[in-house]
Order: C-alpha cells, then sequence, then structure tokens
C-alpha cells in the first residue's frame, strides 16, 4: 500500500507514521518524477512541521502546513470582528 492509497486516512494516522510511510515510498526507484517531486516537497514539510511542533501527533491539513511555512500569509491571519 503507497502513500497515495493511505491518504484518505491521513487524520488517523500518526505524524511519524507518515514520514516513514513517505520516505518508503521514495525508496521505491520506479515512482515517476512529479510523484517524488511532490512526496520529497511535502515530506520535507512534515519533518519541519514535527520539529517546531513535537506536541502535535496528528497529520496536519494542508492549510496548517502553509500557514505553519507562512504566518504571515493572508490565508492564515485570522481577525477577531
Amino acid at each position: 500500500m503507497d502513500f497515495m492509497e493511505q491518504k484518505t486516512s491521513l487524520k488517523k494516522m500518526d505524524i511519524q507514521e507518515t514520514i516513514k510511510l513517505i520516505q518508503k515510498e521514495l525508496d521505491i526507484n520506479s515512482i515517476n518524477k512529479q510523484r517524488k517531486r511532490y512526496l520529497e516537497s511535502y515530506l520535507n514539510e512534515l519533518i519541519a512541521y514535527s520539529q517546531r511542533h513535537p506536541e502535535v501527533t496528528e497529520v496536519p491539513s494542508s492549510l496548517a502546513l502553509y500557514c505553519d511555512l507562512n504566518p504571515n500569509a493572508i490565508e492564515c491571519k485570522i481577525f477577531d470582528v
């Protein structure tokens, strides 16, 4: 079972398990270049996120990863009204 087959249940997976699963898939030489580039990018974001937030165990959403890397982005600002 590869990473994409697991993607629907990522929220239930531990972030460290997900990192290991992606690393395992990256070890396969037969994956195409675009997929490898995507997985490498996602893996780097997950590793960086897990280092900054060691208390978090579940896989963050794409928006959470983006906002963690770009806290000043307009999509990440929270406004009180």
